[in-house]
């Protein structure tokens, strides 16, 4: 089996370069991401927008996360990744505009959605065109090399949306919303002009006869690993996004701007845990066949729902909510950081390269989906049930991705399930 040390390629040289590229791409988008979400949250909630008037204003972006994940896989299948990049680079530019030209006199909240969901649409096409093109680069034996290179992407992308929370910010103090949204879009711009000129020849091969029944699934471990990822994220989400922060400002008196660089840092540190996942899980995994299975996926699912168990039990003891929270955060983060390493590692492993776009984009599907679902549930479960409620609801839907995840393949049966997965079953 090929090591890390040294990257095997399954394509010719031009790839690799193409994936630097598509992977600097990204990390702008990205960044851009973070920004803009903390711009328009700082910007509308100093205009005198209540939180739910806030939190509606990201509602479109999250739907139609679930929506582009579905039908940009198909795109991606049919034009090629290449195509799927640009768009939403594009759409991302468009969608900065949009945000810039807005006016306190107009119906500021339906303009706003949509520009978001534009946002969100251009957000996905990026992020499924630079996943999938990781299958292009990495040799189909070199799965701890794939797994590898899997994790620092997905980290470094987390990360860099925390970077975004403060750049966001700190351009908001600088600049001004407007100013800050325009250079922003010269940032997408200037990423859209250089990879269009710099980038040579196709990421994968386009295939025009793709159908769009094709997007879902008939590969069990695939619709296994979604389903697991949609209550994996709603876990995260039914307690960070909206229970967390209003406890932090409500109960604990912690300022906006404490909050808000609070949880920027969790996420730069979450990233930086996911892109180390290789290194801090070897142990574990290299007696398994030397990389992360279902059995990985497993565990660490079944040990995370400990840690908001724990916060429940510490919380309703009286103990000290301030440390009790905090504490509970990070080592939540860092064992939430591992699974959903592993999990973006074994999409991968699972699908074949003809079908790498649409399966990468029904499993994002999954994801928006899950993220979608916490965010919703967190503001009704906190609302009648405070954090503690949203807690015990993140045990539940954490035990229940572990459920799923013991029916994913071990290391054993992979090379098994391998060759099912383009449909030779």
């Amino acid at each position: 089996m090929a090591t890390a040390h040294a990257l095997p390629l399954a394509r010719p040289s031009s790839n690799l370069r193409n994936y630097v590229l598509v992977t600097a791409a990204y990390w702008a988008d990205t960044l851009t991401d973070g920004a803009v979400r903390m711009l328009v949250l700082l910007y509308f909630y100093q205009r005198g927008y209540t939180a739910i008037e806030v939190a509606t204003l990201f509602l479109f972006y999250e739907i139609f996360g679930i929506v582009t994940n579905l039908v940009g896989g198909w795109m991606a299948a049919r034009l090629g990744l290449k195509t799927t990049l640009f768009a939403g680079l594009g759409t991302q530019v468009v969608a900065l505009g949009m945000l810039a030209l807005v006016q306190p006199e107009w119906l500021a909240v339906p303009y706003v959605m949509v520009a978001q969901a534009l946002s969100g649409i251009a957000k996905d096409l990026t992020k499924m065109s630079s996943k999938s093109a990781i299958k292009f680069v990495v040799a189909d034996d070199a799965q701890s090399t794939l797994f590898k290179w899997v994790a620092i992407l997905t980290g470094s992308k987390n990360a860099l949306k925390g970077v975004g929370f403060f750049v966001g910010g700190l351009l908001l103090y600088l600049v001004g919303f407007r100013e800050a949204l325009l250079i922003l879009a010269g940032l997408v711009l200037t990423a859209l002009v250089s990879t269009s000129l710099l980038m040579k020849g196709d990421l994968g091969t386009a295939n025009k006869k793709a159908k769009f029944g094709q997007m879902f699934s008939n590969n069990r471990a695939v619709n296994v690993l979604a389903a697991a990822r949609v209550f994996l994220f709603a876990s995260r989400d039914v307690w960070f996004v909206v229970g967390l922060p209003v406890f932090l400002y409500t109960v604990l008196g912690w300022t906006f701007w404490q909050v808000g660089g609070f949880m920027a840092i969790w996420i730069i540190g979450y990233g930086l845990v996911q892109a180390s996942a290789p290194g801090l899980l070897r142990r574990r995994y290299e007696t398994r066949g030397g990389t992360p299975d279902g059995v990985t996926a497993t565990w660490l699912a079944f040990m995370l729902a400990a840690f908001p168990a724990g916060i429940a039990v510490a919380l309703r003891a009286g103990a000290d909510p301030t440390l009790v929270v905090v504490a509970g955060l990070i080592a939540f983060g860092i064992v939430f950081a591992l699974n959903s390493a592993v999990h973006s590692y074994l999409i991968l492993a699972y699908t074949d390269s003809d079908k790498v776009a649409m399966n990468v984009g029904f499993y994002y599907m999954a994801n928006a989906g899950g993220r979608l679902a916490g965010t919703i549930l967190s503001g009704l479960l906190y609302q009648y049930f405070g954090l503690i409620g949203c807690l015990w609801a993140c045990v539940g839907l954490v035990l229940t991705s572990a459920a799923l995840a013991r029916l994913l393949p071990s290391a054993g049966q992979a090379r098994v399930s391998l060759a099912a997965i383009s449909g030779e079953e």
